[in-house]
C-alpha cells in the first residue's frame, strides 16, 4: 500500500499545482503501470487458482459423476500401489493438453466452467477524480492480496516457532508418530494407509464437514489448528491486552494497599494471587508469604521442556511460569495431580541463560534454560512471547537471592 499512497499524493499534488502538465502525465503512467502489473500477477496466478478451484470442486462434488470417477480411480490406484504413476500420468496428460492448446486447439479441461473477464479499454485521458478512484481500486486489491499472503506466512512461521505450544505439540507428536511408523512398518503399508486416509478425507469427510459447519468446527483437526494459529497483529493485540490487564492488577493492588488495615489478609491473597486452580501457595505447597512478583501477576505462558524425560507427554508440558521472592514456579495447564507442576528454589539454580530451542533458526530464540543440581540437562522454558522480560525478572531476582545468601554465609 506504500506505492498507491505515494501515487495518491502525486495525483493530488499534480491536480493542485500543475493540472495537466508533466507531473500529471507521469502520475498517469505510474497508475497504468501499476494496474498492468496487477493484471499480470492475476494472469500469472491463474493456473494455480484454477487448479485450486478444480480440487475444491472435486471435494464439493460439484459434478457428481466427475467426483465419483475420480474417487474410484484414486482409491483403486492407491490400493494397487499405483498412486505415484497415476499422478505422473496426470502431469504428462496436462502438459500434452497444454501443447495442443498452444498449437491452436480449443480444449477445456476444467470441472468449474471458466468465465472470461471483460477486457477494459486502455485509459489515456483521465480526470483527477478518475485517477484518484483508480488508485483506491488498485490499492484495495493489492492490500487484500498481500494481507492474505502475510496471514498465511505468519501462521506457518508461528506454527513452527512454538508461539502456540499446544498446537505445535500436536504437530510434533504427529511427526514423531510418522517417523516411527516409517521406521518399523513397510513402505507399502505406510503408503497404503496414508493414501486411503487422504482419499477418504478429501472426498468424503471434507464434503460432510463443508455441509455441516458445526461438525467441522468441533471435529476437523486441521481446520481447527489453522483457525487457532495467530498472526503477528493478533499476537500484538494479545500482548497489549496482557499489559493492560497487568496495569489494572497493579492499580487494584495499590487501591487495596490504601484500604483500611482491617481487610482480611487471606481474602487479599485469594483475590490477587490466585491461579485458575486455586490459591497460589496451595497450588505449589508454599508458605502464604510466597506470592508472584508484581511483574508476573498473571505469569508467562510457555512450555516446559524436560530433556531428562523420555516420553513425549512428559518431555513437553504447557503451562504458566511464575517468579516469587524465593522460587521459580511452573503450573501445568493440564488438570490433575499437582505433581505435573514444577517448583525450583532460586538459590538451587546453578546457571540461567537465554536459550534457542532450534539453533538453525535465526534470532536469539524464545526460551530460557535453567540448570539445577537435580537435573542432568537444563530445564528449558520455551515458546515465551515475553522471553526477555521474563529473563530479566528471573535473573535479577536470582542475583538478589544469591547475593543475600552469600552475605548471610559470610556473616
Amino acid at each position: 500500500t506504500v506505492l498507491p499512497t505515494c501515487q495518491q499524493s502525486s495525483v493530488v499534488g499534480a491536480a493542485g499545482t500543475q493540472g495537466t502538465g508533466a507531473g500529471a502525465h507521469l502520475s498517469l503512467s505510474l497508475l497504468l503501470r501499476l494496474t498492468e502489473n496487477m493484471r499480470r500477477l492475476k494472469r500469472g496466478a491463474k493456473p494455480v487458482t484454477s487448479f485450486v478451484k478444480n480440487l475444491s470442486a472435486l471435494s464439493d462434488w460439484y459434478s457428481i459423476y466427475t467426483s465419483a470417477i475420480a474417487f474410484t480411480v484414486y482409491m483403486n490406484a492407491v490400493w494397487h500401489g499405483w498412486a505415484i504413476p497415476m499422478f505422473l500420468f496426470l502431469a504428462i496428460l496436462r502438459l500434452s493438453l497444454n501443447y495442443l492448446i498452444a498449437r491452436g486447439w480449443r480444449i477445456q479441461w476444467s470441472i468449474v466452467p471458466e468465465v472470461s473477464e471483460p477486457v477494459e479499454p486502455p485509459k489515456e485521458d483521465l480526470t483527477v477524480s478518475e485517477k484518484f478512484q483508480l488508485v483506491l481500486d488498485v490499492a484495495q486489491k493489492a492490500q487484500n492480496l498481500f494481507g492474505k499472503m502475510a496471514d498465511i506466512l505468519e501462521k506457518i512461521k508461528n506454527l513452527f516457532m512454538w508461539v502456540q505450544p499446544e498446537i505445535t505439540q500436536k504437530l510434533y507428536v504427529a511427526l514423531w508418530a510418522a517417523f516411527l511408523a516409517s521406521c518399523f512398518f513397510p513402505y507399502r503399508l505406510v503408503g497404503l494407509a496414508v493414501g486411503l486416509y487422504a482419499g477418504i478425507k478429501f472426498f468424503l469427510i471434507d464434503f460432510i464437514f463443508k455441509r455441516c459447519p458445526r461438525l467441522r468446527a468441533k471435529y476437523d483437526t486441521p481446520y481447527i489448528i489453522w483457525r487457532s494459529l495467530p498472526t503477528d497483529p493478533q499476537l500484538k493485540e494479545r500482548s497489549s491486552a496482557t499489559v493492560s490487564r497487568r496495569l489494572q492488577t497493579a492499580s487494584s493492588r495499590s487501591y487495596v494497599s490504601s484500604a483500611p488495615a482491617s481487610l482480611n489478609k487471606d481474602e487479599d491473597t485469594g483475590r490477587f494471587h490466585g491461579t485458575k486452580k486455586g490459591n497460589f501457595h496451595e497450588i505449589f505447597n508454599l508458605t502464604e508469604n510466597e506470592r508472584p512478583l508484581p511483574v508476573c501477576e498473571n505469569g508467562w505462558r510457555c512450555c516446559l521442556i524436560n530433556r531428562d524425560r523420555k516420553m513425549p507427554t512428559d518431555y513437553i508440558r504447557n503451562g504458566v511460569l511464575y517468579v516469587t521472592e524465593n522460587y521459580l514456579c511452573f503450573e501445568s495447564s493440564k488438570s490433575g495431580s499437582s505433581k505435573r507442576n514444577k517448583v525450583i528454589k532460586l538459590v538451587d539454580i546453578t546457571d540461567i541463560q537465554k536459550y534457542k530451542v532450534l539453533s538453525v533458526l535465526p534470532g536469539s530464540g524464545m526460551g530460557i534454560a535453567v540448570s539445577t543440581p537435580s537435573t542432568q540437562k537444563p530445564l528449558v522454558f520455551g515458546a515465551m512471547v515475553h522471553r526477555d522480560e521474563a529473563f530479566e525478572t528471573i535473573f535479577s531476582q536470582y542475583m538478589k537471592i544469591t547475593a543475600a545468601a552469600a552475605s548471610g554465609s559470610d556473616s
